[in-house]
């Protein structure tokens, strides 16, 4: 069951809970009404919290159920998400829910959870993959135990896009200046990633083997990230596996623009670009010798993810076509490059302002 709330014609909010297929196979609903999107909300959970003779009842907590769950689909993870995922479930889904009994588990629950996550100061975006997982957990529950499923008809917190600073045109010009009058392998690995938008992990893991100086391309195959360790002495490690999706597998053309500077630090195929050595750094080794950078060009402080950003913002102003920054980005789709990437400043709208005519 599934369940999604609307605001009506006649000035009443609707909350439609799907139940079911009739004999033809069409979906049917059941519907509650309030005058406020909280009161059609509460009718529909009260209603959810009846007991059903058709759910299986079970003395497995929540606890033991997420574990469950996290063990069947541990082959199929990569280690990065497996660390990720058991992290939400120890921090926050365990602690909230874990003696609960995963057939008392209550709607109003939840959706307290929610509110409260979001109070103590977490984003919307976080909170939401924590229920996202929730959903997961409870869904295979339902599907393996035959446990009635209390986040159907959950709604997950909607994910605000984040707004992330950008060193405009002059401070970037400032930068490139500070770079070429100092130049070093972290200098190497910001006009790498200003004129590639490579990812910081992506950098890290970047071996010269993966750069091709007479074709001109940059080969992204991996990247590292440091993740958290259950059951182990050490609270974290790095690993370096494949990137985030078989998208970000790419072959990034270099701009002429850098590959004279990449041609002078090429090394030992097997070494790392950016360590220069057989191992490579970790990207919050990167991160802050970037900040050290920044603070040395009295440059504003920012992210080593926005020179992605303005990789992206550059690319769209020279008139690159959405779908080719897309690939070079390794998204798996132009919406995410559109709406995460693409920033347009208060001069770039006035100027396509200007274009417009006053029709004769």
């Amino acid at each position: 069951m599934t369940g999604n709330i609307y605001f009506r014609k006649d000035g009443r909010y609707e909350a439609r809970l799907s139940i079911g297929k009739n004999d033809n196979g069409k979906r049917t609903y059941r519907s509650f009404y309030g005058a406020t999107r909280e009161e059609a909300e509460m009718k529909l959970m009260a209603y959810q919290e009846i007991p059903s003779n058709e759910y299986a009842l079970t003395e497995m907590t929540v606890k033991e159920l997420t574990f469950d769950y996290l063990n069947v689909i541990k082959p199929r993870l990569k280690e990065s998400s497996e660390a990720n995922y058991i992290m939400k479930a120890n921090k926050h889904i365990i602690p909230a829910f874990g003696t609960i009994k995963c057939s008392l588990l209550k709607v109003k629950s939840i959706v307290n959870f929610i509110d409260d996550k979001l109070k103590s100061g977490l984003s919307a975006r976080y909170v939401a993959d924590i229920i996202v997982l929730l959903k997961s957990i409870f869904r295979y529950a339902s599907r393996t135990y035959g446990i009635k499923n209390p986040t159907e008809g959950i709604t997950v917190p909607k994910k605000g896009k984040s707004e992330i600073a950008v060193l405009n045109k002059t401070e970037q010009t400032a930068l490139l200046s500070y770079i070429t009058s100092e130049p070093d392998l972290t200098s190497l690995g910001i006009a790498i990633s200003l004129y590639t938008g490579i990812r910081i992990g992506e950098l890290c893991a970047l071996q010269w083997k993966d750069v091709d100086i007479d074709n001109k391309t940059i080969t992204v195959r991996k990247t590292i990230q440091r993740i958290q360790t259950a059951g182990m002495k050490a609270k974290t490690k790095l690993v370096i596996t494949e990137p985030k999706s078989q998208s970000s597998i790419r072959t990034i053309p270099i701009p002429e623009c850098i590959l004279v500077m990449i041609k002078g630090y090429k090394e030992n195929a097997e070494k790392y670009v950016i360590s220069g050595k057989f191992s490579p750094i970790e990207p919050r080794t990167l991160q802050y010798r970037f900040a050290a950078v920044l603070k040395k060009a009295k440059l504003p402080s920012v992210h080593f993810h926005s020179l992605r950003h303005a990789f992206a913002t550059n690319c769209i102003a020279l008139g690159f076509d959405v779908k080719t920054l897309s690939e070079i980005l390794g998204h798996s789709s132009v919406e995410i490059t559109l709406n995460r990437y693409v920033h347009s400043s208060m001069d770039r709208k006035k100027a396509f302002m200007e274009k417009l005519k006053w029709a004769a």
